[in-house]
């Protein structure tokens, strides 16, 4: 069977195993049904996420001049303490920036290699989890806008690491910290503005299980440019990663924007 799609990311349930599925033309992949199945990735060409051009894809899934525009990838997304909406300054687009900004937010520790700290928006958990790899991963403060988590996240920096290091989450090297006693040690580091949004009484871990039969040992990752075609046996899906047999590892979210046909098989 071929599929046809643009990529983009992979849309996810958490149920007892995370539920991964890929949007094709006029269908959809269940890769939890694809495992130890041969798979074919071919590169086609590129479709810009925001114009629909066959543009080459600079970042995100969007040409150069689509990423420099667009209110979708303004700095505040990848840097929350920029956000301005809640007073009323504009970026790129003003409106988009309130339905974005100005909504519930959760800062939050992760562990997918080591403890990391992290923001998302609430309506995002556990989807922002997922997509990381975590497979643990407890809530430490809900504010009112991004702008409060931004500088909560950049505060709690100086304790704690704000990265995860990929390679060991795909290879299940993960730490055995532990996630309530680490967020103890963080509550006083907690800005004041954002002090009183401590959930004092949601001390809940959330335990995350992938659909993997096996990790890989070495990691090789498949930059479909050059390769233009790969082909191999799916052994699992973690974050947004395809893990193959070979050691072979594909981001399905770092190649957005890209045409691809998926042979199953």
């Amino acid at each position: 069977m071929q599929y046809q799609t643009v990529l983009k990311k992979m849309k996810t349930e958490l149920n007892d195993e995370v539920q991964y599925y890929l949007d094709v033309e006029n269908d959809f992949l269940i890769f939890n049904q694809l495992l130890d199945k041969e798979l074919e990735i071919s590169f086609e060409g590129y479709q810009c996420l925001n114009c629909g051009e066959e543009k080459k894809i600079f970042r995100q899934g969007f040409c150069y001049e689509c990423f420099y525009k667009s209110a979708a990838v303004g700095d505040w997304i990848m840097k929350p303490e920029l956000s301005t909406a809640h007073e009323e300054i504009e970026d790129r687009d003003l409106d988009f920036e309130k339905k974005v900004q100005l909504q519930p937010h959760v800062v939050y520790l992760a562990l997918s290699s080591n403890v990391k700290v992290g923001v998302t928006r609430k309506s995002q958990i556990p989807t922002r989890w997922i997509d990381q790899g975590a497979s643990k991963a407890i809530e430490i403060v809900e504010v009112p806008n991004r702008y409060l988590a931004g500088i909560t996240e950049v505060a709690l920096k100086d304790y704690v690491s704000d990265k995860t290091s990929w390679q060991k989450m795909l290879k299940n090297e993960i730490s055995d910290a532990d996630l309530i006693e680490e967020r103890e040690k963080l509550k006083a580091y907690i800005p004041e503005e954002a002090q009183e949004y401590f959930l004092a009484n949601n001390g809940k871990i959330t335990e995350i299980n992938y659909p993997v039969l096996q990790y890989p040992t070495k990691i090789k990752t498949l930059n479909l440019e050059k390769a233009h075609v790969y082909s191999g046996k799916l052994k699992g899906v973690k974050g947004q990663y395809l893990l193959f047999e070979d050691n072979t590892v594909f981001n399905v979210r770092n190649n957005e924007g890209y045409r691809v046909i998926i042979t199953v098989k």
